[in-house]
């Protein structure tokens, strides 16, 4: 992943393989930069009424990450904790809170590595057609669709990450600063 520091352009004018990468990872350094620089006790801070916190909100997306990049398109195993059993629906939100904000964040970053080169060599292979390794729904799914869905799980939790980051203490904006 790039960070804000060393991220590329956004093609005004781009092919669809770069605005779609373009703009995953453009929604990736925003909730980065959301969920970042806090303390454990603000990454476990929720937002009444909910109980998301940006913690479970990070484990969450690293856990999506792994199952739809590693596992969907590759058909390889994640590796624990994400491919381990547990005895919850939904554990990645409530097990956040046993992890340090490092942890959390090297936890995503790693998933966000291997999720950029598994897409990256589908790409090579096959294009944005190139099909998953394994069904999901209603059968195999093409890069493209996973990469959209991805931007979309990334839209609707960042939103989340914007109203509980401005809570606990005031920062708001649409893309990290340059």
């Amino acid at each position: 992943m790039t960070t804000p520091d060393t991220a590329g352009d956004f093609p005004p004018a781009g092919t669809e393989t770069q605005n779609l990468l373009g703009a995953l990872d453009r929604i990736r350094r925003t909730f980065h930069w959301k969920c970042s620089g806090l303390d454990a006790a603000a990454m476990r801070t929720p937002l009444a009424p909910s109980s998301m916190t940006l913690g479970g909100l990070v484990r969450h997306l690293a856990f999506v990450e792994q199952v739809t990049f590693t596992w969907t398109l590759r058909g390889a195993d994640p590796g624990p904790p994400w491919n381990e059993d547990h005895d919850e629906p939904d554990w990645e939100w409530s097990t956040a809170a046993a992890h340090t904000p490092d942890e959390l964040l090297a936890a995503w970053r790693a998933a966000v590595a291997a999720s950029e080169a598994a897409v990256t060599a589908a790409v090579a292979d096959g294009g944005l057609d190139a099909m998953t390794a394994v069904p999901k729904g209603e059968g195999p799914l093409n890069v493209r669709r996973l990469v959209v869905d991805m931007i979309e799980e990334y839209a609707r939790h960042t939103g989340h990450a914007d109203l509980i980051r401005e809570s606990i203490d005031g920062l708001v904006g649409e893309d990290p600063p340059r």
